[in-house]
């Protein structure tokens, strides 16, 4: 692996609304600590890139308004590795981004593409994968996915099938990608062994990127036409105000990974959890008792009769006292207390209404 051309693009620029209400417009979930560690998303990500790329290296992509946020985290970020887009317009116009960046600072550029909002525990093992993939990519035109080798039938994660048997670290076609199927469906895709969780995360040469953008969804593309005369350059937010406008918001599995014939995945057996909304946290939570119930408080707890339901309390100074709940989400904050049926679209239908004028401070 030539480090001098292996860069990291962090995408932290999301809004996290799926987590409200813990996560809010002002502080979304890329900014938040839901790790034993005590550390955000966005820093847990910070410090893994830096296994693998040099620091000077790695360039995190937000929106204007989370540039503070941004820094508090990662007070060590170089500031020209801070790429701030006016509006948030999905992964493709952040890949687009940081691509035309990286194009314009080193041609050769390799890169490794992840999401800040992921929770990896075997550091070592992901450290290995990533530096296989960038030594693959380097020497093959390809985008590479990582796909996690699965390890129960999750409905909260996208799969990807291969075209061909998904043997440990060597990179296989791609014939597939499906997005979050029903339970059932995911043992059929686990049970056939010719699928991988999608974890999100790519590597790819910054040339090969730029390609298939502008092969794939020109409508992006179209939009950087004269980047290279403004992008890194005094002039760049008010070229970016001006573009974002009409920028189409898609994602970069929409625009190009479910259309392009380049697409590898490497099989990677790291511990990988995509926390994309309360369901998928309340698998995280290991430490769930015997009932099932996931369950956080600061202050004193009397519970009885539940089962799994996920109880979030961090007053110190409060007792919680619940009892016969089944399949519960119990959020009790400083300003919101929220309590729903634990399935997703229940949680999603119920924080949609939070939409209309009512509700925006609380948003």
């Amino acid at each position: 692996m030539n480090e001098h051309h292996s860069y990291c693009v962090i995408m932290a620029g999301g809004l996290g609304t799926r987590f409200w209400p813990v996560s809010r417009d002002s502080r979304p979930k890329q900014f938040l600590n839901f790790s034993r560690g005590g550390k955000s998303f966005l820093r847990m990500a910070w410090e893994r890139a830096i296994g693998v790329v040099p620091e000077q290296n790695i360039l995190v992509v937000s929106l204007e308004r989370y540039r503070d946020l941004v820094l508090k985290e990662i007070p060590g970020l170089h500031e020209e590795n801070l790429l701030l887009e006016p509006h948030n317009r999905n992964t493709a116009s952040c890949i687009a981004y940081a691509t035309c960046t990286l194009l314009k600072r080193d041609p050769e550029a390799v890169v490794l593409v992840t999401p800040a909002d992921h929770m990896i525990s075997d550091t070592a093992l992901f450290w290995d994968t990533v530096r296989q993939g960038l030594d693959y990519a380097a020497e093959h035109d390809v985008i590479l996915t990582l796909g996690v080798m699965p390890r129960r039938p999750d409905p909260n994660f996208g799969y990807i099938q291969t075209d061909g048997p998904a043997w440990e670290g060597k990179p296989v076609k791609v014939k597939t990608f499906t997005e979050k199927p029903s339970r059932e469906m995911a043992k059929v895709f686990i049970d056939s062994g010719e699928f991988l969780w999608n974890s999100g995360i790519f590597i790819w040469k910054a040339s090969v990127i730029y390609e298939e953008l502008a092969k794939y969804v020109p409508q992006i593309a179209g939009q950087w036409n004269g980047w290279e005369q403004f992008v890194s350059t005094p002039h760049e937010q008010e070229y970016l105000q001006r573009i974002y406008q009409d920028m189409p918001r898609t994602s970069i599995d929409y625009a190009v990974m479910e259309k392009s014939d380049r697409v590898m995945a490497i099989p990677s057996r790291f511990d990988w959890t995509d926390l994309g909304n309360w369901e998928s946290l309340y698998e995280y939570f290991y430490d769930r008792d015997v009932s099932g119930n996931a369950i956080r408080v600061g202050g004193k707890l009397l519970s009885r009769h539940n089962s799994g339901s996920m109880v979030l309390s961090p007053k110190s100074n409060k007792l919680v006292a619940v009892k016969g709940l089944k399949d519960y989400l119990v959020l009790d904050l400083e300003d919101v207390l929220f309590i729903c049926p634990r399935d997703e679209q229940s949680i999603k239908d119920f924080i949609s209404e939070l939409l209309i004028p009512e509700y925006e401070d609380f948003r």
